[in-house]
Parts: C-alpha cells; sequence; structure tokens
C-alpha cells in the first residue's frame, strides 16, 4: 500500500506539472489562435479521447437522463466555454505566471460560493485563509503598486482570469447537483462536448480560413499538450489518485501549479522572476493550503460526529 501510495504521490507531481505547462502552452498558442479557435480545437482533440475512455470504462452506464441535460448543459456552458474562453482572452494580455497564481485560487472562490449557495460553513480560519490568499492577489494584479489599487487602473488580463476562475467555481458547485449520479468521468466527457459544440458558431465568427494555414508546428503543439496532457491524462491521474489517497491529499497537489507554473514561465517564456511574483506566490499558496486543510478537518469531523450520533 505504502508503494502504491508513493507511485500516486510521484504521479501527482507530474500531473500538476501538466497543467503547470497548460498556461505556458496555453501562452504559446493565443499568439496563433484566436480564444475561441484556441479552445475549440483543444476540446476537438480532448473529446474524442475522453470519450474513447468513457465507453471503455463506463460501459452501459454513460447515457444521461433527459432530466440532466440542462444541469450538463450549464456545467459545459459556464465551467469549459466560460471558462476557457476568458482564459485564453487573458493570456492575450497578461502573463502565464499572473494567470497561474490567480487560477490557484478557485478553491478559494469555490469555498465562497458554497458559503453563499449551499449554506456550507466557513468559520472563523477559514476565512482567514482566504482573506491571506485575497491579499496575493491584490498583491499580483497589482504588482505591488499600491496605485493601481488607488485608480482602479488593473491589467486587463487579470481581471479577465479572475472572471475564468469565478466560472470554473461556479461550475464546482453545479456539478455538485448531480455529481451522486453520474461518475466525475462522464460529468467531464458530456461537458467537454456541449463546450465543444458551443464554440462552432465562434471559431466561424473568428474566419479559420485566415489564420489556420499560418500555425506553425508550435501552435499545434500547444493544442494537442493541452487537449492530451492537460485535460485528459492529468484528469485521469487525479481521479485515480482520489480513489487511491483520497480527496483532500489530492487536493493538497494543487498549490504545486503555480509554483510549476512560475518556473515553466521562466524558462520556457523567459517571463520575469520578482520578488514582488514570489511573495504572491507563497502568499497565495499558503491561503490555499490552509483553507483546504481545515475544510478537511471539518468535514472529517462531521463525518466522526455523525457515525457516534
Amino acid at each position: 500500500m505504502e508503494r502504491e501510495n508513493r507511485k500516486i504521490y510521484l504521479l501527482m507531481v507530474i500531473c500538476t506539472v501538466f497543467w503547470a505547462g497548460a498556461f505556458i502552452a496555453g501562452k504559446i498558442g493565443v499568439r496563433e489562435f484566436p480564444p475561441f479557435s484556441l479552445a475549440f480545437f483543444r476540446f476537438l482533440f480532448a473529446t474524442i479521447v475522453i470519450f474513447a475512455v468513457m465507453f471503455k470504462y463506463e460501459k452501459k452506464d454513460w447515457r444521461l437522463k433527459h432530466r440532466d441535460w440542462l444541469y450538463m448543459f450549464l456545467l459545459g456552458l459556464i465551467g469549459m466555454f466560460g471558462y476557457h474562453a476568458l482564459f485564453f482572452t487573458a493570456l492575450k494580455y497578461t502573463t502565464a505566471m499572473n494567470s497561474s497564481m490567480i487560477g490557484a485560487t478557485n478553491p478559494l472562490i469555490t469555498s465562497i460560493l458554497a458559503a453563499v449557495f449551499l449554506k456550507e460553513h466557513l468559520g472563523v480560519k477559514r476565512l482567514g485563509a482566504i482573506l491571506l490568499a485575497f491579499t496575493g492577489i491584490i498583491l499580483t494584479v497589482s504588482n505591488g503598486d499600491m496605485t493601481v489599487l488607488k485608480t482602479f487602473s488593473f491589467n486587463v488580463g487579470d481581471l479577465f482570469m479572475l472572471a475564468a476562475v469565478f466560472c470554473w467555481a461556479v461550475y464546482s458547485i453545479i456539478s455538485r447537483k448531480i455529481m451522486d449520479r453520474y461518475s466525475p468521468l462522464i460529468l467531464t466527457s458530456y461537458s467537454f462536448l456541449v463546450c465543444l459544440v458551443l464554440l462552432i458558431p465562434f471559431v466561424i465568427w473568428e474566419k479559420p480560413a485566415g489564420y489556420l494555414p499560418k500555425v506553425t508546428w508550435a501552435g499545434w503543439a500547444s493544442v494537442l499538450y493541452m487537449a492530451i496532457f492537460a485535460s485528459v491524462i492529468g484528469y485521469l491521474v487525479q481521479q485515480v489518485s482520489i480513489k487511491t489517497i483520497g480527496a483532500s491529499k489530492t487536493a493538497a497537489f494543487i498549490n504545486l501549479v503555480p509554483v510549476f507554473s512560475i518556473i515553466l514561465s521562466a524558462i520556457i517564456l523567459h517571463e520575469k522572476i520578482t520578488g514582488v511574483k514570489l511573495l504572491s506566490a507563497v502568499i497565495i499558496i499558503t491561503g490555499v493550503y490552509f483553507n483546504t486543510k481545515l475544510k478537511s478537518l471539518t468535514e472529517a469531523s462531521a463525518i466522526k460526529n455523525k457515525t457516534m450520533g
């Protein structure tokens, strides 16, 4: 068991490298594709692969019930279409470093929405962790310049990324409504498909005949990387990890994503690592870690009390 867990830990570290690489690949991709088209080609390849995986492992249980199509449409619209349209638009204006650090706050936004709409109890300590992480976000989007806060002259790319994170948090909340009826693989596969279909008119609007002949091998490589490594392989490894070591331990690895993103951004994109960015990353990761840790402790305590009762 211990050896199996070590393998999972190693795989999850590799998985976080894949997810971190998606920010770098996305930055490369937006240089050659318009945002909607980049999302379309990513999901075209990802949907084909993940549906093949779903058909193999879900057997006869992969069909959706009619009552759940609205939920699935919302998951695809908000969590996939909304997130990726905003994510790739953000990368046109901001750095991969900034986008990854802002993206790391997704668990915090999800916690806030869960408290508001699902009446999930936060507690003083979790609120403190959330406020700490948001201090890191403010430091990130202002780049340590307080005049930015006074004039509200933020980088538009950072604001798009914040909106993208909000979309993903809403996706997480909606998915809880039907996750007891379907496996995560089925939910992910159909949300990919919905996103792909929704993107079609926007791709046509972006006139692919004008840019496709100019796309280089690096552009297509970025698309395939995001589709296969970040979307499919990363997702499958995460699901195996959840089954083996549990959701809370798996979630802890997410904190490595901005760390690897900063390193890869500096090496591949030659983005500058500053003291402000490092401090922002430390503050955000610390806040996210303690929020996740406290959440898992609260859930474990609730289960224990329920069992004893």
